[in-house]
């Protein structure tokens, strides 16, 4: 049986946990907050003080987090994972981070004996409650194959997309669809709305055509009974645009739709909305059109 640790319980990562630990493996849990903690020792989890006790105890340790440092410190700092590294153990990071960032976590765990996925995931709290996730992994191959078992537990969609730090660099290009579609439908809602058009019948019909996606078919119904809570926190999303964005400036490449998409998820964050779903968005077109959605 593979011992798994699962570190970061937040709107994400206790889902996930969750659904390791009902798929049967040995879970053992740290978080900043005890709540989480709590919760999932009362469904079988085993706590641990610090990053470096959960590695200790596992052949596999998770880390969700909010940004690159978050990550950098649990995974190098003081009493981090390094500090209980042992051969055969492989970590795997499902939080969306700077690619460099794990490469260099992959470079320094390496020199411990550790292998290391960048595996961030998508698919929003809908999916990391469904175990339906789409994993994008980095690093060997040999590694991913004995993670495996562990992240079909929280995944249905895994994908090898080359070495560390690539994982990291396909979720910032998944970032830039997802804030170009959560924009496009709020600039299209709005604008079905102010031409006088019901906006839930324009959803309706071009949701059956070219314009289908995920956003269409699941944020509207939301947003129409006035739900903006996440989700996916507008200020993540922030964050995730500004990796993009440092991304493209390292490599010299252009991406004029994400800045603008960059600039708007700012004015969410700059305006006390960021702790709000990233639909909610639409509250900035709203501003801009001086047209508020109607809902229910």
């Amino acid at each position: 049986m593979i011992n798994v640790g699962y570190i970061g319980l937040g709107l994400m990562g206790k889902s996930m946990a969750r659904n390791i630990l009902k798929a049967g493996f040995p879970l053992v849990v740290h978080n900043r907050s005890r709540q989480a903690v709590d919760d999932l020792v009362a469904e079988g989890a085993k706590a641990a003080s610090s990053p470096a006790e959960v590695a200790r105890q596992v052949d596999l340790v998770f880390t969700n987090l909010p940004d690159s440092p978050d990550v950098l410190k649990v995974a190098l700092g003081e009493k981090g994972v390094i500090e209980g590294a042992h051969e055969g153990l492989i970590f795997i990071d499902n939080s969306t981070i700077k690619p460099d960032a794990a490469r260099e976590i992959a470079l320094r765990l390496g020199t411990a004996g550790v292998l290391c996925l960048d595996a961030p995931v998508s698919g929003g709290d809908i999916g990391a409650r469904n175990g339906t996730l789409t994993i994008m992994v980095g690093g060997p191959e040999e590694a991913l194959e004995k993670a495996k078992p562990v992240l079909q537990a929280v995944g249905k969609t895994i994908t090898h997309i080359g070495e560390p730090g690539a994982g990291q660099v396909a979720k910032a290009a998944n970032q830039i669809m997802v804030a170009a579609q959560m924009v496009a439908m709020a600039e299209l809602m709005i604008f079905a709305q102010k031409c006088g058009t019901d906006p839930r019948k324009v959803v309706e019909a071009i949701k059956a055509g070219a314009a289908q996606c995920w956003t269409l078919d699941v944020k509207p119904p939301r947003l129409f009974d006035g739900n903006r809570t996440p989700g996916f926190k507008a200020r993540m999303q922030s964050k995730d645009l500004g990796i993009v964005m440092d991304t493209a400036r390292s490599y010299g490449i252009p991406l004029p739709g994400a800045a603008i998409n960059s600039q708007l998820f700012q004015a969410m964050v700059d305006c006390g909305l960021g702790e709000m779903d990233n639909s909610s968005v639409i509250s900035i077109i709203e501003t801009l059109a001086g047209e508020k959605l109607r809902v229910e």
